[in-house]
């Protein structure tokens, strides 16, 4: 069985590429999630899986075990069938926004940690190129705002 069409496959490794880099993955983890994500939602078996990525079931299995626990990825199962199925998360763009908020939160945080310290400890430094940092920590709290406005309207979509 070969589910992947050429432009498919040629799709799953230049997003994968760029999934590695991003969200810090493994290649072959990388290359799983996108599989999910360009699936429909009826999702792939295991073997399934095995046959698109040809890696070996331990490393498949291993990959899988940390898409599950990272709620990329998540299984369901079909009535009277044993095996497990699966599928990109319903939520995981609302997933990547909160992991980005989390980043944005200590970025600010830390900025802001910063120039205290030279506002206080540097002030010669901190009225030369203080106003690089408070334009900095002004895009940092307009990039929050962006995206917990847009997870909550994300949040309204899930429920409906």
């Amino acid at each position: 069985m070969d589910c992947c069409s050429p432009e498919k496959r040629k799709l799953i490794e230049e997003i994968g590429v760029h999934f590695e880099k991003i969200h810090n993955l493994a290649p072959l983890s990388a290359r799983i999630y996108i599989i999910m994500i360009l699936s429909p939602n009826d999702g792939h078996t295991f073997d399934e899986i095995i046959e698109i990525t040809q890696a070996s079931k331990s490393s498949v299995s291993t990959q899988l075990n940390l898409l599950l626990q990272t709620k990329k990825v998540e299984y369901f199962t079909k009535s009277g069938d044993r095996k497990r199925y699966f599928r990109a998360s319903r939520t995981y763009l609302k997933n990547t926004l909160n992991d980005e908020m989390n980043r944005t939160k200590e970025e600010i945080r830390v900025v802001d940690k910063i120039q205290e310290f030279n506002s206080t400890y540097n002030k010669e430094k901190f009225q030369r190129s203080g106003g690089v940092g408070r334009l900095y920590m002004d895009h940092l709290k307009l990039q929050k705002e962006n995206l917990e406005r847009t997870i909550e309207q994300m949040n309204q979509e899930l429920e409906n």
